[in-house]
């Protein structure tokens, strides 16, 4: 396993002066965002692709702080109801593709997306509940009509450009957002379809991070991002786990991002990264800082101080005590 971080952070710095700061840190992998929700502050495709100068650069500079880049990401909603803004994800998504083919990279993440309820929709419709039975009508006719067709479609473009991991961010608000959904679009796809595996979203939602790891394996997590979330247990025990309050009012919220070791002790991120590793996954843990309570420099760092004591990184070698 290698410590990466997602740039994003440093979205207000040029790229050189974040990398220079990462490499100090001990990092050793970054996770560049190329548009859509995470910004394209780092690398943008409709330059590096039309600029083989910028991208030769881009490529030096990377190499020159000795990095290696984990994934592009380009989290959006390629399937949203309005026509130009699915459209506008989706060349975000695809630009992302063939950059990462001009890179001889095999990994980017993104979101699935969530549809409207009907051709004629405005916003997505995160369905969440079986009955009434509209709610089961609408969420057959997202997979079967919209997400499942677009997705094949997306991975054959994928495939035919040598990107054949798609780190798909389990997120409420999205038609994959947790173990079960994660698999029925990879069943339904093809296993080009992943997870970028975030805990923090399921610990938010109730889920035990080891157990969704084990219930997908290796073969199935592509990508991991170092999170965390507390929970705030007394707000939880009013109002549950579905909260629409702002980010900032942390006080009242029955939950919030926390960066690792401030929402679940070492015992609980030895035990994931233990799984991770008996499950096969050898590749990035790439911080992902939302903390709201810390600053970029204090998050970051206080992160990768705690990861270095937990990560595993070194093979097992031949068994000798036995």
């Amino acid at each position: 396993m290698k410590l990466g971080v997602f740039t994003t952070l440093l979205s207000n710095l040029p790229l050189e002066d974040a990398l220079k700061y990462f490499r100090s840190l001990g990092i050793e992998m970054v996770e560049i965002g190329c548009g859509g929700f995470p910004g394209n502050a780092h690398a943008d495709p409709e330059i590096l692709l039309n600029d083989s100068k910028k991208l030769e650069d881009f490529k030096a500079l990377i190499k020159n702080y000795d990095f290696e880049i984990s994934a592009l990401s380009c989290h959006g909603n390629p399937v949203h109801p309005n026509k130009a803004v699915a459209a506008d994800f989706d060349k975000t998504i695809r630009n992302t593709i063939l950059l990462a083919e001009k890179l001889g990279l095999r990994n980017i993440n993104t979101f699935s997306g969530c549809p409207g309820d009907c051709e004629t929709s405005k916003h997505p419709n995160w369905v969440v509940c079986p009955w009434p039975d509209d709610f089961t009508e609408v969420l057959e006719w997202q997979w079967n009509e919209v997400l499942i067709p677009y997705w094949k479609d997306l991975v054959a473009f994928a495939k035919n450009h040598g990107v054949d991991r798609i780190g798909l961010e389990l997120h409420p608000g999205f038609c994959v957002y947790n173990t079960e959904s994660l698999l029925k679009l990879r069943e339904a796809v093809g296993p080009e379809i992943g997870a970028n595996f975030d805990p923090s979203h399921l610990i938010w939602q109730g889920m035990d991070p080891v157990q969704s790891i084990r219930k997908m394996g290796g073969d199935a997590i592509f990508h991991f991002h170092a999170k965390d979330t507390k929970i705030d247990k007394a707000n939880t025990a009013v109002n549950g786990v579905l909260d629409t309050k702002s980010y900032g009012d942390e006080l009242n919220r029955s939950w919030i991002f926390r960066s690792v070791g401030y929402g679940n002790d070492y015992s609980y991120w030895k035990d994931m990264i233990s799984t991770l590793r008996m499950v096969g996954y050898d590749y990035a843990i790439s911080i992902e800082h939302e903390d709201s309570l810390m600053s970029q420099n204090e998050g970051l760092s206080k992160a990768v101080s705690f990861l270095k004591d937990v990560l595993i990184t070194e093979q097992t070698g031949a068994a000798w005590w036995f």
